[in-house]
């Protein structure tokens, strides 16, 4: 090959060398340019969507079936507040923003944390640390991007009570109570009474497992559940009886059955156990809870505001029907009348009452063995007229046992019973004298 050719060649190479080279410098900066200006535009504020109507009536399309046209407008136009983002709260206000609401605003103080995913509807790993309000504006607008979902990242109590309902000019239209804190509860109920302001509240999840002892009733109905009978005793103090639906457990407790871990001797020994709670007065020990329940607490509550709104019927059996118990143990307690020789069998308790002395006063179980099946009522002592500080829930064996031995045998009741047993019968029959303050 003549030098000429060679030199050619390599001329033609270092051309084409140059040419690929301006090509790919062309590319990258190219490429840089446009990776520049996309991030430019994400970080402008970007304008509000609008969001297609047709598209999310698709998307609703189930519960229009269900709740009609009309049901569902007034569904789409509540205002709702939910003061609590944990296992209740979390699932209650994720039902409603896949049902079709809003406007929510939820209030809760609290973080996410590693132990909260067992309960909580949406919080994945990656949320652990923040805070459970942003947690679920977060997810929430992936699932309904047009609704408008406020956050208040604070406490509720009676100081910020205003700013955190009506704040903004936000005006609701139901509360929701999901709080787990008995005086923070009690303060939003009767704050709510008293503003007169739409509300249900959650009893309490923790211990319970039983998903067929869900209820919903009003407050004055509840049963076997401890939290709404402290609430109901504190509520009656500032004039709130009724009026107030609540969704709870009927589960009876048992001794096999999960309970309030005691405190760590170690944690007792550091000094005023007050100390050990993230905030005053909030309880430090650990409630046991499955996971499920807050879960169906939610949902109940969520079921109870959408059908409510929307008008549509439901008729939820208070007490699972527990009135026709109610009846029979008031029919024996009247018979007993005739069995212990009184002519008179009319007694000064209504049913009503019988309610109130079962599940309040003595808490659903006899005070001699703490059975809570086959239930009845009994006189007590039989030298004072029936009173409600002189009538005693036994089981049916224990009342055949204390006529014999007491209301017909004269035996004293010292002889009959131990020291502990009638302590406590006396320790309920002080409370009744106390809760009969607010009846």
């Amino acid at each position: 090959m003549s030098h000429s050719n060679t030199r050619g060649i390599c001329t033609a190479v270092l051309l084409t060398a140059v040419v690929t080279a301006s090509l790919v410098e062309g590319y990258h900066r190219f490429v840089k340019n446009k990776t520049q200006t996309q991030s430019k535009s994400a970080a402008r504020p970007q304008p509000q969507r609008e969001h297609s109507e047709e598209l999310i009536r698709e998307q609703l399309a189930r519960n229009y079936a269900f709740l009609s046209e009309d049901g569902m407008q007034k569904v789409r136009d509540q205002r709702i507040v939910v003061v609590g983002a944990g296992g209740v709260g979390s699932w209650v206000a994720t039902m409603l923003a896949r049902s079709g609401v809003e406007h929510l605003r939820i209030i809760d103080f609290d973080q996410v944390s590693l132990s909260s995913l067992n309960r909580h509807a949406v919080a994945n790993l990656k949320d652990v640390g923040i805070s459970k309000v942003e947690c679920l504006k977060n997810h929430l607008l992936q699932i309904a991007p047009w609704i408008d979902i406020q956050t208040r990242n604070q406490l509720w109590n009676l100081d910020s009570a205003d700013e955190l309902i009506f704040g903004d000019d936000f005006q609701p239209t139901y509360i929701v109570d999901c709080i787990d804190n008995i005086d923070t509860k009690v303060d939003l109920l009767a704050y709510c009474h008293e503003k007169k302001l739409q509300v249900i509240s959650s009893g309490g999840a923790a211990c319970k497992a039983d998903p067929t002892r869900i209820n919903i009733s009003d407050i004055s109905k509840t049963e076997e559940d401890p939290l709404s009978r402290q609430v109901r005793v504190r509520l009656k103090k500032r004039g709130v009886i009724t009026n107030i639906p609540v969704v709870f457990s009927a589960e009876k407790p048992d001794p096999r059955k999960a309970q309030l871990l005691p405190l760590l001797n170690e944690e007792i020994e550091k000094g005023s156990v007050d100390q050990l709670a993230a905030l005053q007065n909030f309880r430090v020990r650990i409630l046991p809870v499955l996971g499920t329940m807050p879960g169906m607490f939610g949902l109940a509550l969520a079921t109870h505001i959408l059908t409510t709104i929307a008008g549509y019927p439901t008729e939820p059996i208070e007490g699972k029907n527990r009135y026709k118990i109610y009846d029979s143990i008031l029919q024996s307690l009247a018979g007993q009348q005739s069995r212990i020789g009184k002519v008179d069998q009319r007694v000064p308790i209504s049913l009503h009452d019988v309610s109130y002395i079962l599940e309040e006063v003595f808490r659903g179980k006899s005070p001699i063995s703490d059975y809570s099946s086959r239930l009845t009522l009994s006189r007590w002592d039989p030298s004072k007229e029936l009173s409600y500080q002189n009538v005693v829930v036994l089981t049916k064996d224990e009342q055949k046992i204390h006529e014999e031995k007491v209301l017909n045998g004269g035996q004293p009741l010292e002889e009959v019973y131990s020291s502990e047993v009638l302590q406590k019968v006396e320790q309920r029959f002080a409370q009744e004298r106390y809760y009969s303050q607010f009846r």
